[in-house]
């Protein structure tokens, strides 16, 4: 069974930076793996998304240029900088199991979540 552990969330004021880790037990090496959010009365949406091996990263319009994704042997990353108040919402990774190419931004494509992390970000 695939587990996935995010951490790193917390407060911080607007223009400030955060960086949030997901344990992904190595899966992320063959399977697209997601960073989403979920702000309250919002539904789900995709912040970026990263293939196997990390050979494509893709990003949300809202995040570009401020979000960035990478990932070691042990973790993927979610580093975000200038951070706006709009960010706020519990943020999620997640993994497509199955797939490692072609990932998509939609949430119901991805089969395995971690608990998820609150990112709080006042003005």
């Amino acid at each position: 069974q695939v587990r996935l552990v995010e951490s790193g969330g917390g407060s911080v004021q607007a223009g400030g930076s955060l960086r949030l880790s997901c344990a992904a037990s190595r899966v992320y090496t063959t399977s697209c793996m997601g960073w989403f959010r979920q702000a309250p009365g919002k539904e789900r949406e995709g912040v970026g998304t990263i293939s196997g091996h990390g050979n494509t990263i893709t990003y949300a319009d809202s995040v570009k240029g401020r979000f960035t994704i990478t990932q070691d042997n042990t973790n993927l990353y979610l580093q975000m900088n200038s951070l706006e108040p709009e960010d706020k919402a519990v943020y999620y990774c997640a993994a497509e199991i199955g797939r490692a190419t072609g990932c998509s931004s939609e949430s119901w494509r991805y089969n395995a979540w971690g608990q998820g992390t609150q990112v709080t970000v006042s003005s």
